[in-house]
This record gives C-alpha cells, structure tokens and sequence, in this order.
C-alpha cells in the first residue's frame, strides 16, 4: 500500500458464537483510532479456491443447488480449503471431485477477499488448461451437473444477469482480461 493511510482496529474482546463445519461466526469488541468503541461481526472462513477450467474455446461449468439462495446456480467449480491445505492442491482436488477433469497446465489467476465488509475469506482463483477426463467424485450432500459453455455464451449470461455467482464472474472476466492483454 503505498501511500495510502490505513487504521487498525483494537480487537478488546472476541467471542466465537458458533463453529460450524466450514467456517465460524464471531463478534469482536474493537476499539478504533479515535478511541470509540464498535462491535464487528465476522464470518471467519478458512479460504476457498476457484477453477476456471478451459477447454479449447469453451469453459467447463457446474449447476448445482445453492440452499441460501434457494435455486440452481451455474458457476465454475470451487471448493473451501481443508485445515492447512495448499490453494494449489485444493484446485486440483476440486476440479475432478466437481467436474471429472485433470488439467495438464495450472496456472494462477489472482487471490481476493469475496466479502471483506464481513468475512476473512480470501479466494485463490487458478485457471486448469489441457482438460482430460478421469471420473466426476462430487461430495455427499453436492448434487452437480457439468456443462461446457463458449467464452461468448458465458459472456452473454453474465450480462444478462443468468450467472449470478461473484466467484464465477471474478474468475471468468479477470481470465478473459489476462487473455485479451
């Protein structure tokens, strides 16, 4: 950060409410720079990554049923890290539990915080290339159906509001971005 000020909050108090499978709600007593005193909820998450799997001039997608939204939503496959887990090797286990694709070529496309205003989750975006097909292991409670879409289309559905998921478009537009530079 060059030349930007920033303040740092002093966390006075933080109480885990509830732990959950994935992740975990807490909410901190924080003292700020002017000396007042606020409450931050947090959703403190282990991180997740992000495939964008390509395939020649199409990307490989997963529809699957997201309970908080209450529908089906088509996005790239992603999945929350285990305790310690590296980013990379998360990718790669995610995109053949989720899709039954290994990928030839990895490489990463960029890192960020999906919700910072509440949430600790930073999302690692990787982009598989060289696409070979080994056998779909999608997780218990995952219901998830594969579609190939071309780069237009995926464009198209983003613009028309269709793809909804922020992971899914973070990941789509930033890898056509890189690819038109």
């Amino acid at each position: 950060m060059t030349g930007e000020a920033y303040t740092v909050e002093e966390t006075i108090e933080s109480r885990t409410l509830y732990k959950g499978r994935n992740f975990s709600f807490k909410t901190d007593r924080v003292r700020l720079s002017n000396g007042r005193e606020t409450v931050r909820d947090i959703v403190d998450h282990p991180g997740a990554v992000a495939i964008v799997p390509v395939d020649g001039e199409e990307l490989v997608l997963v529809r699957q049923y997201r309970y908080a939204t209450g529908r089906k939503l088509l996005e790239i496959p992603a999945g929350t890290l285990e305790p310690g887990e590296d980013p990379y090797g998360c990718a790669v286990r995610e995109l053949q539990e989720e899709t039954g694709y290994a990928a030839s070529a990895w490489s990463r496309l960029l890192s960020c915080y999906m919700a910072p205003g509440y949430s600790s989750e930073v999302i690692h975006f990787y982009v598989a290339e060289g696409l070979s097909q080994v056998g779909m292991h999608p997780e218990e409670d995952e219901s998830i159906t594969v579609e190939r879409h071309g780069f237009d289309e995926v464009v198209k559905m983003i613009e028309d509001n269709e793809i909804r998921d922020s992971k899914t478009i973070t990941g789509v537009l930033s890898y056509l971005t890189r690819s038109i530079a």
